[in-house]
């Protein structure tokens, strides 16, 4: 059964930072490509960083370029976005999913992901 668990999330303040993980099950996360998204209070869900499953190339979102890192550990079968500079609009459910492709094609297309994890709570907030 495939799975995936996210966590990490929680409050900060601005300026701070969190580190969220997303585990994989049932399945190895290495070949595929991995996109984080997110989800605001009645905003639509956008994408944030995706990793690509052949070489490794990451993708982000300009609101969050140069602040986010996203990155895999195949030995944990974990994919980790690192946040940095946390600011109140960062604050929303961040959710990973499984993008049916290795490459991170059209990553900020929900459609093409086949499986999403439950999400974690980021609040930035003094």
């Amino acid at each position: 059964q495939v799975q995936l668990v996210e966590s990490g999330g929680g409050l900060v303040q601005p300026g701070g930072s969190l580190r969220l993980s997303c585990a994989a099950s049932g399945f190895t996360l290495d070949y595929y490509a991995i996109g984080w998204f997110r989800q605001a209070p009645g905003k639509e869900r956008e994408g944030v960083s995706c990793i690509s499953g052949s070489d490794g190339s990451t993708y982000y979102a300009g609101s969050v370029k140069g602040r986010f890192t996203i990155s895999r550990d195949n030995a944990k079968n974990t994919v980790s976005l690192q946040m940095n500079s946390l600011k109140p609009e960062d604050t929303a459910v961040y959710f990973c999913g499984v993008l049916r492709f290795r490459l991170c094609v059209s990553w900020t297309t929900m459609s093409g992901y086949d499986y999403w994890g439950q999400g974690t709570q980021v609040t930035v907030s003094s």
